[in-house]
């Protein structure tokens, strides 16, 4: 286990731009990936740049995902490709007396290593089952066991992070001296990702009840939330 407390951050990962608002600290890495399972994944196929949507999970400085065996993404990062994988939320619009200042309030990380495929079955069987114990724990205590040729079908990825940083915006907008005077609305208008009513599949066996250990899934719970929860209770 790595117990330097920061990220080691280089040109590549260098917050440039209002760098106060940038962080390598671990602490503000994981909080901001552990909130969130959807992160996009940018690599280059023979020159061309491409951006990739995918879940993800977090076990220490290890980041994985995984998708079909046919997904060339993952066909091409399974040779040590250089990554680059970014998590965002996006936590308010910041409306200011100027269109110039306008912006977002959010939070989001940069993460760079070389993925990997993950072979050994043993290992991957057990990669598999910790992206849902991730999101969900206790669920694969009840579930049907993945078997083999869906196994085979399923390719994992790991990437250590070699560097990470993270950048916030929060709180009001920032605008020109002379212009708090002028009678122009400002201010946040706050942005959350909440849960819904959960919605039984039409084809449920009767009599199945609400597992426990969805509990924390209730109507109205902030998602990042329930994902920081969760995220503490798989680990």
């Amino acid at each position: 286990m790595n117990l330097a407390t920061s990220f080691p951050v280089s040109q590549r990962s260098k917050v440039r731009r209002l760098p106060k608002r940038g962080s390598r600290e671990r602490a503000d890495v994981y909080a901001i990936l552990d909130s969130n399972i959807l992160c996009h994944i940018a690599y280059v196929i023979e020159g061309q740049p491409f951006v990739t949507p995918t879940g993800y999970w977090r076990e220490g400085d290890r980041l994985y995902w995984h998708g079909s065996s046919a997904s060339r993404m993952l066909r091409s990062q399974s040779a040590g490709l250089p990554v680059c994988l970014t998590v965002t939320h996006f936590d308010g619009l910041v409306l200011a007396r100027s269109g110039f200042h306008h912006s977002i309030n959010y939070r989001s990380v940069m993460a760079f290593g070389r993925a990997s495929r993950i072979d050994d079955p043993t290992e991957k069987q057990t990669a598999v089952e910790a992206y849902v114990e991730r999101i969900y724990p206790g669920r694969n205590a009840e579930l049907r066991a993945v078997d083999a040729q869906e196994l085979k079908a399923t390719t994992v990825m790991g990437m250590t992070i070699e560097e990470a940083s993270a950048k916030v915006r929060t709180g009001p907008p920032v605008d020109d001296e002379p212009d708090y005077g002028l009678p122009v609305w400002a201010g946040v208008i706050p942005i959350r990702q909440v849960l819904g009513r959960p919605v039984p599949d039409p084809r449920l066996a009767p009599g199945t009840p609400w597992p426990g250990h969805l509990a924390p899934y209730a109507e109205g719970e902030g998602l990042d939330t329930v994902l920081s929860a969760t995220a503490k209770a798989a680990s």
